[in-house]
């Protein structure tokens, strides 16, 4: 199964280097030279490209792909999904540690079974992620045990324990 690791965003210099915001866990792993992304445009051939160095700048992932050394072969794909195979056997989870795609479209409840919304999107802010989910408002979710009480990955629900004001 492949899931999204990140979106294109722009490219980077004149040499092929291209500026991706990603949207993945792991991306020590994922974008380690060597790896594979696949971008699948509609009514076409998924087009595979293989990591040829990554590094980060500015909060961006900068990649070169193997084969890619000057913008005009890259800069088409502009704005397109990087996909990439989604079990690495070097990633082992830890108790309650997920992928992000385990998380994100999962519904949210509280302790009383009122649904919240879903999981949009995930943001890393180096104490611990924040999950941000879509509901009437949008709210942003602290992944700690105080709040998180619940995660059902095959059932696609996570129950949590709102804080004062999390929800306001």
């Amino acid at each position: 199964m492949k899931v999204e690791v990140g979106k294109f965003v722009n490219t980077h210099g004149v040499k092929g280097e291209i500026k991706i915001k990603s949207n993945s866990d792991f991306t020590d792993t994922r974008f380690q030279p060597g790896e594979i992304v696949t971008i699948e445009r509609e009514d076409q051939q998924p087009i595979e490209f293989t990591i040829a160095s990554h590094r980060v700048h500015k909060g961006f992932h900068l990649v070169t792909f193997e084969g890619v050394n000057n913008i005009n072969d890259i800069e088409y794909l502009k704005g397109e999904t990087l996909l990439q195979e989604r079990d690495h056997e070097e990633i082992e989870l830890g108790e309650h540690e997920y992928f992000y795609s385990d998380i994100i479209g999962c519904t949210v409840f509280d302790d009383e079974g009122t649904p919240i919304g879903r999981v949009i999107n995930i943001m890393e802010t180096g104490a611990n992620d924040v999950w941000i989910v879509k509901g009437e408002k949008e709210y942003l979710i602290p992944y700690i045990a105080d709040v998180v009480k619940d995660v059902d990955v095959e059932g696609r629900s996570i129950t949590i324990t709102p804080m004062e004001g999390l929800l306001d």
